[in-house]
C-alpha cells in the first residue's frame, strides 16, 4: 500500500511538473566523452552509511555524489545472488555499458574470490551485475527523488546528469572501495 501511494505521488510530481528535460533527454543522448587523462579520478570510495560516493584524484577529492543503494544495504554486505545488499571491499572498475536497463553503467568487479569461495561454502551463488549506474530508464524525471529510499537490486545508484558526470571521469581498470 505504502508502495503504491509513494509511486503515485512521484508519477503525479512528474505529469504536473513536467519531466525534467535534461534527464528525459539523456537516454536519448550518446555516452559523453572520457575527460581528459589529467581530469579522471584514480579511485572511487562509497561509504555506505553516509550515502555518499567519493571519486579521487592523487589523494584530494575530485566529486561527491549522494547515492541510492540496494534495498538490503543496510544488512551487512552483499554475501548471495538476490539478497539485495550492497558489496563492501575493494574491487575494479572493470567495463562499462551505456545501453543499460539503468542509465548508463560501470561494471563492479564483485564477486572477487572470497566472495564466491564464502557464498559456495554456504552452498549459495554470490550474484554479480553490481553496477553504479543512472536512474531505470524510462524513470530519469524522478532525478534526486531516486535518493528517497534504496531501490536497487544491490547496485550504486546516481541521477542520470550526475552518471553523465561519473562516466566521463572514471576510466575502466579504477580502484573502488566500498565501506560500512
Amino acid at each position: 500500500m505504502h508502495r503504491r501511494f509513494v509511486l503515485q505521488t512521484l508519477a503525479a510530481v512528474a505529469v504536473i511538473g513536467g519531466a525534467d528535460s535534461a534527464s528525459a533527454q539523456s537516454r536519448n543522448r550518446p555516452p559523453p566523452p572520457m575527460a581528459p587523462a589529467h581530469e579522471q579520478a584514480d579511485f572511487v570510495l562509497v561509504l555506505k552509511a553516509a550515502r555518499r560516493l567519493i571519486l579521487y584524484r592523487q589523494g584530494q577529492p575530485l566529486r561527491e555524489y549522494r547515492i541510492s543503494m540496494g534495498d538490503g544495504a543496510n544488512d551487512g554486505p552483499k554475501r548471495f545472488e538476490g539478497d539485495g545488499r550492497t558489496p563492501e571491499g575493494r574491487y575494479i572498475i572493470d567495463w562499462r555499458n551505456p545501453n543499460s536497463l539503468a542509465y548508463l553503467s560501470l561494471h563492479i568487479s564483485y564477486p572477487n574470490e572470497q566472495d564466491v569461495a564464502y557464498a559456495e561454502s554456504q552452498g549459495r551463488r554470490a550474484g554479480g551485475d553490481i553496477m553504479i549506474h543512472g536512474i531505470n530508464n524510462g524513470w530519469g524525471f524522478l532525478g534526486v527523488l531516486q535518493r528517497s529510499r534504496d531501490w536497487t537490486a544491490g547496485c550504486i545508484a546516481v541521477t542520470n546528469r550526475e552518471m553523465r558526470q561519473i562516466w566521463s571521469l572514471v576510466p575502466d581498470g579504477t580502484p573502488i572501495e566500498i565501506r560500512p
